[in-house]
């Protein structure tokens, strides 16, 4: 080989390694500017101590437990309401849902234009579009019955689910094809499954239904930023489990404990599926996974609270109080536990921060972005204080720092929260003056708020005669159901 060859073979090597550097230059900056994906894993009803990561020992949650053991637990984790519909509400537009008058589980009644989330509010998929997202929700809507406010008229490209507060979980309970066909309260629960506007039959359990369809949309769409909303109505009422998840639970006696046991263990695989499919599709590093359940364990569903006051529908620790948990490889810290107060409405609030959305011209959130604090690059607690209204009982409660004050129609109990969360020792009359400044700003927030924007969800359709029963919830727990292939992940 002469120098003029030599030479020019050199070049040639150059140049290829010129290219290579920078090609990897340019996928480390892709890479780099992707946004993040969010999967926001909702259940329904589901206890404070009913996961593994906060103490449950007859339940186990390996799959739910990752998400706080591979990231960060929130053992201060509130929803903004003891209640599903208006929980929601919160969850989904960063903000109080008494600002828009969200103050019950809506009316199901199709004719009411403004039942649910109104036009003037924007969800986090109405958030996300115009940053390119693609959005999905997978399961239970209740915000709006409407055809002006259904999902995929509010941002949500895909729908997979039904439009009420609660559902049967069996394929032959689901007969009616539609809310026209609804007589009695309630049978809004036997509603056939939407797939966006189109009525579908089903063949399988209702969770295993939803957490394949959760799967799906991310293989569908994991190659572009996306927010998928898994919204699931377990272990809500009635309580149905299927043999395959009873079966894990014949050492607990009590059949409801045993049968609400079941229905979280569904959930639990449904997870373990979603968080393998992210691994598989290699968008596991770039995807914000936050768990929890839109509020406290509900005194019929065999839930459990652990040493929390009340249930469901109150504003002491156990209606608001839940279980949270949020994961993100390599951004989020693992195996930690933040003990600060965090709410529902950060969720919105965070990934905007992160996917650098620009939000100035739309109302104010509620939330705060969460990431500087549970990184340490901030400290102290994102939240001054966190206000909670409950019109139709007349009580309200708020906290500030450890102190909680819980104000039932004209008697104020004060708790302080680091020595007695079980708020079991009321202080009021020690804490006149700390009392009287919460009040305060309790009445300065409640001035911001609106009256109830639609009837309440019990207004539309009659009583079923009492020999009828209420939506099939008096029936003997099935135990075993027709199947379909389960397909991947299974």
């Amino acid at each position: 080989m002469n120098s003029t060859q030599l030479k020019f073979i050199i070049f040639l090597l150059f140049i290829v390694t010129m290219n290579t550097n920078a090609t990897a230059i340019t996928d480390s900056k892709t890479i780099s500017e992707q946004k993040p994906n969010l999967i926001i894993i909702l259940t329904d009803d589901q206890g404070y101590k009913d996961v593994g990561f906060n103490g449950s020992t007859d339940i186990k949650t390996p799959h739910i437990d990752r998400i706080a053991n591979e990231g960060t637990r929130f053992t201060n984790g509130y929803v903004s309401y003891p209640v599903c519909g208006p929980s929601r509400a919160g969850l989904l537009t960063g903000r109080y849902q008494d600002r828009f008058g969200f103050t019950s589980n809506p009316t199901m009644d199709p004719t009411i234009t403004q039942n649910g989330i109104p036009t003037t509010e924007k969800n986090i998929a109405e958030v996300l579009k115009p940053a390119g997202y693609t959005s999905g929700i997978i399961g239970k809507w209740h915000m709006g019955t409407h055809p002006e406010l259904r999902p995929n008229k509010r941002g949500f490209d895909y729908f997979y689910g039904f439009l009420s507060g609660g559902h049967q979980y069996f394929p032959e309970d689901l007969t009616l094809n539609d809310l026209d066909d609804v007589k009695y309260k309630y049978d809004w629960y036997r509603t056939r499954l939407l797939e966006n506007e189109q009525r579908v039959d089903t063949d399988e359990y209702l969770t295993d239904e939803l957490s394949h369809e959760a799967v799906n949309f991310i293989k569908r769409e994991s190659d572009k930023p996306f927010f998928l909303y898994v919204a699931y109505n377990a272990p809500h009422t009635p309580l149905q489990a299927s043999e395959k998840y009873l079966a894990r639970y014949q050492h607990i006696k009590d059949k409801k404990r045993r049968t609400y046991a079941a229905m979280v263990s569904a959930v639990d695989d449904g997870v373990g599926h979603i968080l393998a499919t992210l691994k598989e599709q290699g968008i596991d590093d770039n995807t914000l996974v936050v768990f929890l359940s839109d509020n406290g364990g509900a005194r019929n569903n065999a839930s459990d609270n652990g040493e929390l006051r009340g249930h469901k529908n109150d504003l002491f620790e156990g209606g608001v109080r839940v279980p949270f948990a949020a994961r993100w490889p390599n951004r989020i810290p693992a195996g930690v536990d933040f003990h600060q107060p965090v709410s529902s409405l950060d969720i919105l609030a965070t990934i905007v921060v992160q996917a650098k959305v620009d939000i100035s011209k739309n109302k104010a959130l509620d939330g705060t972005d969460l990431m500087p604090y549970i990184t340490n690059e901030k400290s102290g607690s994102p939240h001054d204080i966190l206000f909670w209204r409950h019109v139709k009982s007349n009580y309200h409660a708020v906290r500030s720092g450890t102190d909680k004050l819980v104000q039932v129609k004209q008697n104020p109990m004060m708790f302080d929260l680091d020595k007695d969360f079980g708020e079991s020792n009321n202080i009021a009359e020690k804490q006149i003056e700390k009392e009287g400044s919460m009040q305060k700003a309790y009445l300065q927030w409640e001035s911001e708020l609106q009256g109830a924007a639609f009837p309440y969800l019990g207004s539309w359709k009659k009583n079923r005669p009492k020999s009828q029963g209420k939506n099939n919830s008096n029936k003997k727990n099935k135990t075993k159901i027709k199947t379909k292939n389960q397909g991947t992940n299974q």
